[in-house]
């Protein structure tokens, strides 16, 4: 369902995330994120001078290298665009991340190794898109390539709405693993 028919209103700015995953010749998985900021409105930047409307006021990209644990071996950002010419200097932080794994905890990681002054908010921010790319990309080739084993819990139980251990889809999908509301999940 849609949302709900907006009042009438101008754009002012446009934020776009594009995140790709792919799996390397080498047993790897390069995930690599785009962020791009835009304003509908020229407007002077104190550093940049003019930055006329659609020009990117942050154009930043981020790669993660990680294996099947989801562990991460390498991890760079550059900056193509930003407000201030200091900006780029903060993505060698992003190496920081090598190994950690995406995981439970991994925004509180990341705040902990990039958080405040350490890093950059909008390279930050891309990290959360990105591990849920990480994750798509990985997880069916993983079910695929290496099928649990019977009656083993599948690890998206209790991830989300859907698979709730009370929910009709995990009753359909995993019968066994399935929780009657309000019981406990063992």
């Amino acid at each position: 369902m849609p949302l709900s028919p907006p009042a009438d209103r101008d754009p002012i700015h446009e934020r776009r995330i594009e995140c790709h995953g792919y799996r390397r010749t080498d047993g790897l998985w390069d995930i690599e994120g785009h962020m791009t900021d835009v304003k509908s409105y020229d407007f002077d930047n104190a550093e940049r001078g003019r930055v006329e409307a659609g020009v990117p006021v942050h154009e930043m990209r981020v790669r993660i290298t990680i294996d099947m644990d989801f562990l991460i071996h390498d991890a760079e950002a550059c900056t193509e665009y930003a407000p201030f010419g200091i900006c780029p200097d903060a993505a060698p932080s992003m190496g920081k991340l090598k190994g950690l794994k995406i995981g439970s905890g991994w925004r509180r990681e990341i705040d902990r190794h990039l958080g405040g002054t350490l890093g950059c908010t909008h390279l930050r921010e891309l990290l959360g898109p990105m591990a849920t790319t990480a994750v798509q990309t990985i997880a069916p080739i993983m079910e695929r390539e290496n099928p649990l084993a019977a009656g083993e819990r599948p690890w998206s139980i209790g991830t989300c709405h859907a698979y709730a251990p009370d929910s009709p889809v995990v009753k359909r999908l995993w019968p066994e693993h399935y929780r009657a509301p309000g019981s406990r999940d063992p």
